[in-house]
């Protein structure tokens, strides 16, 4: 250990499985440099590189009598400092208080010689670097560091990473570029979104004392103009929803069962209104369990949040489908019935096409019928109905619409889609229903760029509602998630000047535009095809 040569790491570990903790000390000396950096491109905290160097030097020494072949001892020292990068990454190691002790068990550390104003500087540096770095690939990040660790030696990267040289400076090539790229980018992107814009001006007259909020602060943007009145409705829009939905659910029952001419036609008409009703209550009412835990228990709120939008989420993606899938099965069962109780659709107004069970008007506007409403059950293979004002199970209208499926510049129905929509699921630039998505969007589960819910709102720039609000910039809620959540920039940005004494008028409409079509269809469908004759009915 005394000679002049340098010895080996089979030298080395072999005095220190002797005891000779110099040796190790050698050791330590001999690959800290490696261990750091590659610790480092792991974490990007110098304080958590260094930390778990250190953690893998001394478990080495505990594990040293483990290895087999003492020429391995940089590949088994780098296996074990990986090994341990990908523990802290999995576990809490982000947390600055991870291995914190108490103040009074800290022992006395001198004080640096770098004044206060330097160390400050050195904690933006390394923001900044790692800021930077991060966006590399890793494959290319460790060979950077590295090299400029190891006072630019592709020799000694090589050695460290088992590369050849060639293959180490392509990657040093490759990675220098990408970091040229990445940081223009970031300089582009950080002056970009540095300039200053409604948020700021709305930060400005909301620290202004005693001042009223005027005309031009409520034209901030359409966040402020458009959604002050919606927001200030969001409270009651559960309420109105419900009822509306629980009087559109009777009246589309009544009609059904109008249409119905077989036992299980009935039966199958009942069940699928039960079970789709019931599951939307059920829904909700699972939401609103996630709001209340989320509320007693905020530190699992980002948890309930995510939950809670996982599942709007998913109910948006799949109620059009089943609502499609349903209106498919109830076709086919029409077809089925038909074929095996031809007695029991004999009656003249149970034939395809007949004058009761569907209307189309002879006039017309640029080919298209302008009225188009079918009133009986259709048969598999039925096309939707089209018109400018058309109704039916599949309706498409060049001006409105309604039924299950409707589409049109104004839309009612289980699932609406237009510039105006209001239904279970209302789809478009102003959508209303019980889950709505749009530009503006009002519900009891709304997600838009301005977005007003009851149990849930995500938007893309405004949310509020009585639960969870998650947005872009300003939202207001219990469970709020925002860069301006709950402060006075959101609520500046969110005030409307007498939207108290407009709100219930709106909700009135709302939920009047929402039943009437039902109501209407009801009452045509019973009177076109109920009370049937004796003579045709089953036994």
């Amino acid at each position: 250990m005394n000679s002049l040569e340098e010895p080996t790491d089979t030298d080395l570990v072999a005095a220190c499985l002797d005891g000779d903790r110099d040796a190790f000390g050698r050791i330590v000396g001999r690959y800290q440099s490696l261990l750091c950096s590659l610790a480092y491109s792991a974490t990007g905290s110098l304080h958590e590189s260094e930390d778990l160097a250190q953690e893998t030097f001394v478990e080495a020494w505990r594990q040293l009598h483990t290895l087999r072949d003492s020429d391995k001892l940089r590949p088994w020292l780098c296996g074990i400092l990986r090994f341990k990068a990908s523990r802290w990454r999995r576990s809490d190691g982000r947390e600055p208080v991870r291995q914190a002790e108490p103040l009074e068990q800290a022992s006395d550390v001198p004080s640096p010689e770098e004044p206060a104003a330097d160390l400050a500087m050195d904690r933006e540096e390394q923001a900044l670097l790692w800021r930077t770095l991060e966006r590399v690939p890793e494959l290319y990040r460790e060979p950077l560091i590295l090299y400029y660790r190891e006072h630019r030696s592709v020799e000694h990267v090589a050695v460290a990473l088992d590369l050849s040289e060639e293959a180490v400076k392509q990657r040093l090539s490759r990675g220098r570029r990408i970091l040229q790229e990445r940081m223009l980018c970031f300089v582009e992107g950080a002056l970009h979104r540095s300039t200053p814009g409604r948020v700021f001006t709305a930060g400005v007259l909301a620290a202004l004392p005693g001042l009223a909020p005027k005309a031009e602060a409520a034209a901030l943007g359409a966040a402020a103009t458009q959604g002050g009145l919606l927001a200030k409705s969001a409270g009651l829009a559960p309420l109105i929803t419900a009822i509306a939905g629980t009087v559109s659910t009777v009246l589309t029952l009544r009609a059904n069962l109008d249409q119905a001419r077989t036992p299980r036609e009935r039966r199958a008409v009942v069940r699928i209104t039960a079970t789709l009703f019931f599951g939307a209550l059920g829904l909700l009412v699972i939401l609103y369990l996630l709001r209340d835990a989320a509320l007693r228990w905020p530190a699992r709120q980002v948890l309930l949040t995510v939950a809670c939008q996982g599942i709007a989420v998913a109910f948006m993606l799949g109620w059009p489908a089943v609502v499609l899938g349903v209106m498919r099965a109830m076709r086919r069962l029409r077809t089925s019935e038909r074929l095996q109780h031809p007695e029991l659709f004999q009656d003249p107004r149970d034939q395809v096409g007949s004058p009761e069970g569907e209307y189309r008007s002879a006039r017309q506007f640029l080919g298209v019928p302008l009225v188009h409403l079918r009133f009986s059950a259709p048969d598999a293979g039925a096309p939707p109905v089209v018109a400018w004002f058309a109704g039916g199970d599949r309706a498409y209208g060049l001006l409105f619409a309604a039924g299950g499926w409707a589409v049109a510049p104004f839309s009612i129905g289980a699932v609406s889609v237009g510039l105006v929509s209001i239904g279970t699921l209302g789809v478009g630039v102003f959508s209303v229903g019980t889950a709505a998505v749009g530009v503006i969007s009002l519900g009891c589960l709304a997600a838009g760029v301005q977005a007003f819910g009851w149990l849930s709102a995500l938007g893309w720039q405004v949310a509020k509602g009585s639960g969870f609000a998650i947005a872009g910039t300003v939202a207001v809620g219990p469970v709020a998630f925002a860069p301006h959540a709950n402060d006075a920039v959101a609520r500046q940005l969110l005030s409307h000047p007498g939207a108290e004494q407009t709100q219930i008028v709106f909700l009135a409409v709302v939920s009047l535009l929402a039943m009437a079509p039902a109501a209407i269809y009801a009452r045509s469908v019973r009177r076109r095809l109920g009370g049937r004759p004796a003579t045709s009915r089953q036994p």
